[in-house]
């Protein structure tokens, strides 16, 4: 008798603990509407940087991400300098392997900001467009620094979805122009003269040429 009381207490335990969780859940707020496109500045204030001394990124940038709420249409904003380098891949062995050497055709893009020196002041605005698990990291220094925290992984949503200007079809794939020598080009046509016209041609001179000779001997006659 005193264990089926104890079931049965243990039992009301339980079913209070599911009531409250069920209680909690349905009272809690619901996630804001989406109303617009956001840029997220990587890293914060801190921005994209890795420190070659330490070896050691500027931020935990997973942590950083952990935080966001990321859409289709928004952008990430990296501000670094031409030191890093900027990967977006949709490859999760290409973002494990902190390099591009795996990459296949359209999962894997590199973003260099217009710069081609060390040093200098780098800003990349990387748009979302896909939504699911998107990957990003610095693969600079043989992917030294991606090992070293310059990575991080984000979930985009749907959210209002793609905005007309990210939201183009892809250009139509690129056809090899013809060889120069084996261009076609249209035949020229000449227009063809009668048969017999060679035939008037010449009878016309000649008789041009008795008028002239007769009025040559009238002349010569009068003198």
């Amino acid at each position: 008798m005193a264990m089926a009381t104890s079931a049965m207490a243990n039992l009301t335990v339980m079913i209070a603990l599911l009531i409250a969780a069920a209680t909690a859940a349905s009272n809690a707020p619901a996630p804001a509407p989406v109303t617009g496109y956001t840029n997220h500045t990587v890293g914060g204030t801190v921005g994209w940087f890795f420190n070659s001394t330490t070896n050691t990124s500027a931020t935990n940038y997973s942590t950083w991400a952990a935080t966001q709420t990321f859409n289709l249409g928004d952008y990430l904003i990296f501000i670094s300098i031409s030191n890093t380098t900027v990967i977006q891949t949709y490859n999760e062995t290409v973002y494990r392997n902190c390099t591009m050497d795996e990459s296949e055709d359209g999962d894997t893009y590199q973003y260099d900001g217009g710069q081609n020196q060390f040093e200098k002041s780098l800003t990349v605005a990387v748009p979302l467009t896909i939504a699911g698990p998107n990957y990003y990291f610095s693969d600079a220094d043989d992917g030294t620094q991606c090992q070293s925290g310059m990575a991080f992984e984000i979930q985009v949503n749907h959210g209002l979805g793609l905005p007309p200007y990210l939201n183009q079809p892809p250009p139509p794939p690129y056809v090899e122009p013809p060889e120069s020598d084996s261009a076609q080009f249209p035949p020229i046509t000449f227009p063809q003269s009668p048969a017999n016209s060679g035939f008037r041609a010449g009878a016309s001179l000649t008789g041009v040429l008795c008028v002239s000779s007769f009025i040559l001997f009238e002349l010569l006659s009068v003198f």
